[in-house]
């Protein structure tokens, strides 16, 4: 829950930065010169940017979620038995040695979303979140019967 609140109020504040220097680029368009017209399009460019990314990460979160929950129902969410550090981290040879596992499992059902989803939490245990964001894309790509990304 606590992530939860965390990206709302960071979409929040990254919406008001977002319309604060769409406002700026008004501002700037309506001075009149090409100079100011010409910053002022630059800077309007940036929230539109900005906003689309917002969109898409949001959109992300929220179809790996949905997998979560489906998985969850299905009794198939992947177990931590991850061992900690004394300061509560995860245990590295632990974490790579769940990893293979679930390397193994993904190369042994290469259509199933789920073992896509587990992987990509062990690249997440990992540290490996580039990886970890992949298996996931490729995870949700196979539940919703869309083309897969490269892997």
């Amino acid at each position: 829950m606590r992530a939860k609140i965390t990206y709302l109020v960071t979409a929040a504040v990254l919406v008001f930065y977002f319309v604060l220097v769409g406002s700026r680029g008004v501002l700037l368009i309506e001075s009149g010169t090409l100079v100011t017209v010409t910053f002022g399009i630059a800077v309007l460019i940036l929230p539109v940017i900005g906003l689309w990314f917002l969109w898409k990460n949001t959109q992300f979160v929220r179809r790996a979620n949905a997998l979560a929950t489906e998985l969850d129902a299905e009794g198939g969410l992947p177990v931590d038995e991850l061992e900690r550090t004394p300061g509560g981290r995860i245990d590295r040879d632990s974490a790579d040695a769940v990893f293979a596992r679930r390397k193994a499992e993904t190369e042994d059902a290469p259509d199933d979303w789920r073992t896509w989803f587990r992987l990509a939490v062990a690249y997440h245990d990992a540290r490996d979140t580039p990886r970890a964001r992949k298996a996931m894309q490729r995870a949700i790509a196979l539940h919703d019967g869309r083309p897969l990304p490269a892997p």
